[in-house]
């Protein structure tokens, strides 16, 4: 017997893992041991499971993402990436139901696309946001540079800042995000100190919440229907209050959460590749104005 045949058992002698020895690790796997590193659980109704894919297929890579577009797909088929870890739906609709797309052809093109290259899509949503600190608003607060120092005390998603306009704020976070288009309801010129951040949709209720508060003066948004929140901002603007909001997108006020899952994926599982791979935003300016 060759002596480096011998390295395995000698490791195993000294209570040492042979690497050669680790079995590769399943999509389901992984899935259970991200739950269970994160300390966070099934919850009935919940839209974290597979969206589409074999559970029981040998992971090559993992890529995380806030949403599984064309490209983000395309890029994660060439790094290598067969478990795509997204936090918003695959296909359309909060609970990725077929019943509207069944033979709606960019949806068969995308089902087939995943098919073809035998991708496995699981949603990590409701988990992200279960654990703590919620992977979306720590990710947000290292992207921002809103650093606990500024957190309002019994106010996870409050912060305090040092005097600045509105559009100034804006442009700092459009700096900070790279987005191309953010939205601002209000007086750019309103200089304020207290900021609420709602990423996502949460709703009308919980942002209106929010700025009905005396220690919220602008709101830090994802998205509303316009007849909604943004209705409500424009009218207390107009009535002279000291409120106003900006609107980063659904995807621009998230996606730093889904990078933040990727570098504490790596932590939890050292023996895999995870890649981050941004989805970016749906939106463009005309080019006039680029």
């Amino acid at each position: 017997m060759r002596s480096s045949s011998l390295l395995p058992l000698l490791l195993l002698a000294c209570g040492l893992p042979a690497h050669s020895q680790q079995a590769p690790l399943t999509a389901e796997q992984v899935i259970a041991r991200m739950r269970e590193a994160a300390h966070v659980s099934i919850q009935p109704g919940t839209v974290d499971t597979i969206k589409a894919g074999d559970p029981t297929t040998v992971v090559t890579g993992i890529a995380t993402t806030i949403s599984p577009t064309m490209d983000v797909l395309r890029k994660a088929v060439a790094a290598g990436d067969n478990l795509v870890i997204t936090h918003e739906p695959t296909f359309y609709n909060h609970q990725d139901a077929d019943t509207l797309f069944v033979n709606d052809p960019v949806y068969r093109e995308k089902l087939q696309y995943i098919r073809e290259h035998k991708l496995v899509i699981f949603r990590f949503h409701d988990g992200a946001h279960q654990r703590d600190p919620d992977f979306i608003m720590e990710g947000w607060a290292h992207q921002a540079g809103w650093t606990a120092a500024h957190r309002v005390p019994g106010g996870p998603l409050l912060y305090t800042s040092a005097p600045i306009t509105v559009g100034d704020l804006a442009r700092k976070l459009e700096a900070a995000t790279g987005a191309k288009v953010m939205r601002i309801v209000g007086d750019p010129n309103l200089r304020v100190t207290r900021i609420a951040y709602g990423p996502g949709s949460p709703g009308e209720a919980r942002q209106i919440q929010a700025l009905e508060r005396d220690d919220v003066e602008v709101l830090v948004a994802g998205e509303i229907p316009e007849w909604e929140t943004i209705s409500y901002v424009w009218d207390a603007s107009q009535q002279g209050r000291h409120k106003a909001m900006i609107l980063l997108g659904h995807y621009t006020s998230e996606e730093a959460g889904s990078k933040n899952l990727a570098e504490w994926l790596r932590t939890v599982l050292p023996g895999e590749r995870v890649d981050f791979i941004p989805a970016g935003e749906p939106y463009s300016l005309p080019i006039a104005t680029r």
